[in-house]
């Protein structure tokens, strides 16, 4: 072997090297990342998930398509307003999250309730719900069949009630699906909550897209 062939090598093996390790550090930073997540209570899908063309009516009685969930993270916590527990307290703790994360993640986040109770969650009766939190999320009612395709694409279920009896409630999912600025599924963010574990992760994953 010539010295030219073994200088060719040795930059050969040089480059390898430092390749190997720039790659060795982005997997063990994903790695990481990916860990940090979870223990945040963030769950994400090893792929995308597509969500279903459904139309819905929100807390001011105007259409909305789930197309429109694009342009934003937006996080979708299947509820109802007559919830004796659960709900407000899920909802109360996301509304903490507004103060606990910067202004900019805050304004790429959209929280949705999705209605499992659309007999009685009028749009009147959610726009009502949601003022009382004051943190500007969004209500969404419809059909029952609709609610129903929505809970099933993402997987956070929940039962129908039998609304034939009084002051009956409805059991349901206390995970929050997390739907991308694509529209598409990302992943879960499990119950409990972990306030302060979720507004320390959930910038660094709004803020990536």
């Amino acid at each position: 072997m010539t010295r030219k062939h073994i200088i060719v090598f040795v930059l050969i093996a040089a480059v390898a090297l430092v390749l190997g390790l720039i790659v060795n550090q982005a997997l063990r930073g994903k790695s990481n990342d990916a860990a940090a997540l979870l223990d945040a209570g963030i769950v994400m899908l090893p792929q995308q998930r597509q969500v279903p063309a459904l139309d819905f009516l929100d807390q001011d009685g105007q259409t909305f398509s789930t197309g429109q969930l694009k342009g934003q993270w937006s996080l979708l916590f299947f509820g109802y307003t007559f919830c004796p527990d659960i709900c407000p307290a899920t909802l109360a703790q996301l509304r903490q999250l507004r103060t606990q994360i910067p202004e900019q993640a805050w304004n790429n986040l959209r929280i949705v309730l999705v209605s499992v109770d659309p007999a009685r969650d009028t749009p009147e009766q959610m726009k009502k719900y949601l003022g009382y939190f004051n943190a500007g999320f969004m209500g969404l009612t419809g059909e029952p069949d609709t609610i129903q395709a929505l809970s099933n694409a993402v997987s956070i279920p929940y039962i129908p009630a039998d609304t034939s009896k009084e002051n009956y409630t409805v059991d349901h999912s206390g995970n929050l699906a997390v739907i991308g600025p694509d529209g598409t599924q990302r992943g879960f963010i499990r119950a409990p909550i972990n306030i302060d574990k979720l507004a320390a992760q959930l910038p660094r994953l709004v803020g990536s897209e």
